[in-house]
């Protein structure tokens, strides 16, 4: 296969995360996501199909499994963990596997940011899992479970975290997959349409907070040739693209403009073995911040939740469904949508509408009937990604300044 996309290049990913704490949460999905980043501030290459298929592995491209995974039972239910973490002397990126947006477990990972580093960059997305595998009707858990995870999310990071909520991808109509276990199969062909509304309402939510919402299900709408035969997964072309939605919208959420222009990628083959890391080992020295201090805050993080793990709750009883436009039932192709071209698709402005209404007091409200106080004013820019516009960001270009000593009880950057 062969392909053009443009692309962020290896020079501009590393340049404007530079001395910065990702953090990326979610569930397999995500972790494509963070293994893409990863390989993007190392090397100008894709990911192959071993490396988006692994789960649980010792390392990946330099990282570490820090907790989970095979250090632990590997195992397709709940209760199933993996923490992975790359540090370079001037970058810091994580990930955690989730299977539910808010949890005793997710209350620890965000205990974590709390008592630890603060991240710079938020990635995050949960939704699958969710919708499949705790309860049959899912819809008013899921909200109470989003406003609790943006509630407390809200309460611990900085004002200048950048916290960006993506929307679920397109689901295919015959789903395999890890978190497909025998007893929700029958869900299997609903589960294309609940990620729709579901997205919806995790989108309006993620809105109503503040937050940045990235519409991957719009984005890749016509794009299903990129997805995997298991009808859940995205191949290394879809994920680089992923990324580059990403950093794009960060460096114009940050104000920072690009050193060089977009690169032009050419992918011939996204299947070619390269060797595994059979061993971890422990990030080397580096910038203070991002060693000895992060480690220790992580670590003691793991033992705090090795002691209070969640029990697995199963509902397999089947949902109702009352169905959704035709565009939505079939996964042909239009003709003329075979790349990410942009002449080709004409993104949608502003995809997910907030209905707010006025109380007394002049609060807005959502349709979710909360609204937290907060008041961003808009970049001065739009984004044609990103459903909303947020208030524009106080904040250092990271390869020209040295970061302001403004934390003192985490340190600071050099």
């Amino acid at each position: 296969m062969k392909e053009i996309m443009q692309c962020v290049s290896h020079q501009q990913a590393s340049q404007l995360l530079h001395n910065k704490f990702i953090v990326v949460l979610g569930d397999s999905i995500q972790r494509s996501v963070y293994k893409d980043l990863v390989q993007l501030l190392q090397k100008e290459k894709y990911l192959t199909s071993r490396q988006l298929k692994s789960k649980g592995e010792m390392s990946f491209e330099q990282d570490c499994l820090v907790e989970g995974g095979c250090l632990s039972q590997m195992n397709n239910g709940t209760e199933y963990r993996e923490v992975r973490q790359f540090q370079s002397d001037h970058h810091l990126v994580r990930f955690y596997f989730v299977t539910r947006i808010y949890s005793r477990y997710m209350h620890s990972v965000l205990e974590d940011f709390r008592h630890g580093l603060k991240p710079d960059v938020i990635i995050v997305n949960s939704c699958v899992w969710d919708i499949s595998r705790y309860y049959s009707k899912w819809i008013d858990d899921y909200k109470e479970n989003l406003h609790k995870f943006f509630d407390e999310l809200r309460g611990i990071v900085l004002e200048e975290t950048l916290v960006v909520w993506n929307l679920t991808m397109p689901l295919g109509e015959r789903l395999r997959g890890g978190f497909l276990v025998p007893e929700i199969e029958h869900k299997a062909p609903q589960l294309r349409h609940d990620v729709i509304e579901a997205n919806f309402y995790s989108g309006t939510l993620a809105d109503a907070y503040g937050m940045d919402v990235l519409d991957l299900h719009f984005q890749f709408r016509f794009s299903l040739h990129h997805r995997t035969t298991d009808g859940v997964h995205w191949n290394a072309i879809a994920h680089r693209r992923i990324t580059s939605l990403l950093l794009q919208h960060t460096s114009q959420a940050w104000g920072v403009v690009m050193s060089c222009p977009l690169t032009a990628v050419e992918n011939t083959e996204v299947t070619n073995k390269q060797p595994a890391h059979g061993k971890a080992t422990k990030p080397a020295g580096g910038s203070p911040t991002l060693t000895a201090l992060c480690w220790r805050d992580l670590c003691s993080g793991v033992h705090e939740r090795e002691r209070g793990r969640e029990r697995g709750e199963h509902h397999p009883s089947k949902a109702n469904y009352n169905g959704y436009k035709e565009e939505f039932f079939s996964d042909s192709l239009p003709s003329g949508y075979l790349n990410f071209e942009e002449n080709n698709v004409q993104p949608r402005r502003n995809r997910l509408p907030v209905h707010r209404r006025q109380h007394k007091h002049g609060q807005a409200r959502d349709a979710f009937h909360y609204r937290p106080p907060h008041h961003f004013q808009p970049y001065e820019h739009h984004h044609q990604y990103v459903m909303r516009n947020r208030h524009n960001r106080h904040h250092y270009a990271p390869y020209t300044h040295h970061r302001p000593n403004q934390y003192p009880p985490y340190g600071h950057y050099y």
